[in-house]
């Protein structure tokens, strides 16, 4: 940064340099044909062949010298630029993933990548493009006025009075040029959601015939994102061709005043000369801002756009002093807690549970009971509107959010799985793990036979989602990465919701290694699965209205439990069975 503006005053100074050699030869031929206009402390030269050379050989040195700094500064500006966009983008990245759940189910991704990506490009451009070489511009435009002043106040007057104009005429349209470029930049927002939506479910898409519907969609989303464009770059082109306007109207008031200074002999032909070559380059600043008030305007709306992604808040904030949960073995305490994902919206209802250490509970219910809000309270992705969750005996608000994940392992029914090999990809479980350790995680996971089998084996890379797997190698990849964790606390979510019965058995027999010695909170509608935990507990409408072994509450006919295994009997006149129905059963 301190070499490119470095070159930029250089480069200021040599523009300001750049007119003088030309005013010294008109000055000294107007002299040799016997024009009388020497002025006191105003340099002066005779005609002669070697005022033309020395003159001539001036204009280029300066010429070379002023690209050299030109080169320069830009190269300079461009690295700074790129570097300071390079640790926005990472530090905005940084700050999305530190984001709470319930943040990320409001946001749009399509939108929040846009911003990531797009919107501080944009940023990097036009200050790379447009904001510093204004700045060097506007530092020329301010000595070259001090030089006129120093020439002649009343003409440098001129370039005072365009500039208030200018001021003005910018103040009144840089308000609806940002205005319609902001609604510009959320209609493409918008678009880039559209197709990251339909992209992520093109089988659905296609599978239901929706191509024409979702295109009218997006299509009708383009326009309006068109016409909002269209009104931001008309709104700067309008600027732009008034400023054309203002300035020559200020160069034909300096060349017309300055032959009439000339004829008064208050000034020199050459002092004429710099004059219209100052207001020239002078003006060229106004002209430029004009020229780039769109897409200053584009940049300010993706700043703002940027500065309110990092202005978002978590609401799980670290407390001051947050200390490391270091039990490695430790229990799990719910104490009346109420929670949910809603602002002020509870989903659980005075919940009192504990789990002590090593013990495998199954978390049943119909759909909506709380059953997945219960397991995110353990991951500390949300927390309790009121009561308490313990984990080792210490509230999980006054520990550290890294330090409580990282004793948890967590498998869901759609395993995510990234765009890298897959010796990476269950590399994530625990990044310093060797080669050998995550072979001998898929090997006991009941993958290491497919993986092999792969074309470049642990070194395949995986497409998008890994769609090129079935549903049980996705599973079971997962599952070696969480046994590559070696977390004391498992949350299975429907892990094997969705598999036939030969993968299911496969996977239920790898979630046997995964749960052995480890502290198991398993949400399932899989009859077997439910059965093989300690404990069961039945949510419904947020509360815990049934807890015990399988065995004991299956012999209770009542049970709901008992009554799910077995399928909901017919009901007898007047019963409550509403909820019932609503459970999904695995067969």
């Amino acid at each position: 940064m301190a070499g490119g503006f470095l070159a930029l005053a250089a480069d200021v100074l040599l523009r300001l340099l750049e007119p003088w050699p030309v005013k010294l030869v008109i000055d000294a031929v107007s002299r040799s044909l016997g024009a009388a206009i020497a002025k006191p402390g105003r340099p002066t030269m005779d005609a002669s062949a070697e005022t033309l050379l020395l003159c001539g050989g001036a204009i280029v040195v300066i010429s070379v010298v002023r690209a050299i700094a030109n080169y320069w500064s830009a190269v300079s500006f461009a690295l700074v630029g790129s570097r300071v966009a390079a640790d926005l983008r990472a530090r905005t990245f940084r700050h999305v993933q530190g984001l709470s759940m319930r943040h990320h189910t409001r946001a749009s991704s399509g939108d929040t990548v846009q911003r990531l990506v797009s919107d501080v490009g944009r940023l990097q451009e036009v200050a790379v493009t447009a904001g510093l070489p204004l700045v060097g511009n506007m530092a020329t435009l301010v000595a070259m006025t001090i030089v006129m002043l120093w020439l002649d106040p009343l003409l440098a007057l001129v370039v005072f009075v365009a500039a208030g104009i200018f001021a003005l005429l910018s103040h009144r349209s840089s308000g609806p040029i940002t205005a319609a470029a902001g609604k510009s930049r959320k209609g493409e927002g918008a678009l880039a959601t559209t197709a990251g939506q339909t992209l992520g479910a093109m089988r659905e898409v296609q599978a239901y015939g929706l191509e024409d519907t979702i295109s009218s969609s997006f299509g009708s989303s383009n326009k309006a994102a068109l016409g909002t464009g269209v009104v931001a770059l008309r709104l700067a082109a309008s600027l732009e061709r008034r400023t054309d306007a203002l300035i020559g109207v200020a160069t034909a008031v300096v060349l017309a005043g300055g032959g009439w200074r000339v004829m008064e002999q208050s000034i020199t032909p050459g002092d004429l000369v710099v004059f219209l070559m100052y207001l020239k380059t002078g003006m060229k600043p106004l002209k430029d801002l004009a020229k780039q008030t769109g897409r200053i305007a584009r940049a300010t709306a993706s700043g703002e756009r940027v500065a309110d992604l990092l202005e978002a808040q978590t609401d799980l904030p670290e407390a001051p002093g947050a200390r490391p949960l270091i039990t490695r073995n430790p229990d799990i305490d719910f104490d009346n807690v109420a929670a949910g994902h809603g602002e002020g919206t509870a989903v659980l209802h005075g919940i009192n549970l504990r789990i002590p250490s090593g013990e495998h509970v199954a978390i049943l219910g119909p759909s909506g009971a709380g059953k997945s809000t219960l397991a995110s309270l353990v991951l500390r992705m949300i927390d309790p509107i009121s009561g308490m969750v313990r984990v080792g005996g210490e509230d999980l608000r006054e520990l550290q959010i890294a330090s409580v994940r990282a004793h948890v392992s967590i498998l869901l029914q759609d395993s995510v799985l990234f765009g890298t090999t897959v010796r990476e990809n269950i590399r994530f479980g625990r990044l310093d793990a060797t080669d050998g350790e995550i072979e001998a995680a898929a090997a006991l996971a009941q993958a290491d036979g497919f993986i092999r089998a792969l074309p470049n084996g642990y070194d395949t890379v995986l497409g998008e989602a890994a769609k090129d797997l079935s549903g049980g190698q996705r599973q079971r990849l997962a599952i070696a990465r969480a046994i590559l964790r070696q977390a004391p606390i498992v949350i299975l979510d429907e892990a094997t919701a969705g598999l036939d019965p030969a993968s299911r058995d496969s996977i239920l027999d790898a979630l046997q290694v995964l749960t052995r010695g480890r502290t198991s909170i398993t949400i399932t509608h899989d009859a077997f699965a439910a059965r093989a935990c300690d404990r069961i507990i039945w949510l419904q409408d947020g509360r815990i209205i049934e807890e015990g072994r399988p065995a004991e509450l299956l012999q209770d006919p009542e049970s709901h439990f008992s009554r799910w295994m077995g399928g909901p009997p017919s009901p007898p006149a007047g019963a409550e069975t509403a909820a019932l129905p609503d459970v999904e059963v695995s067969t």
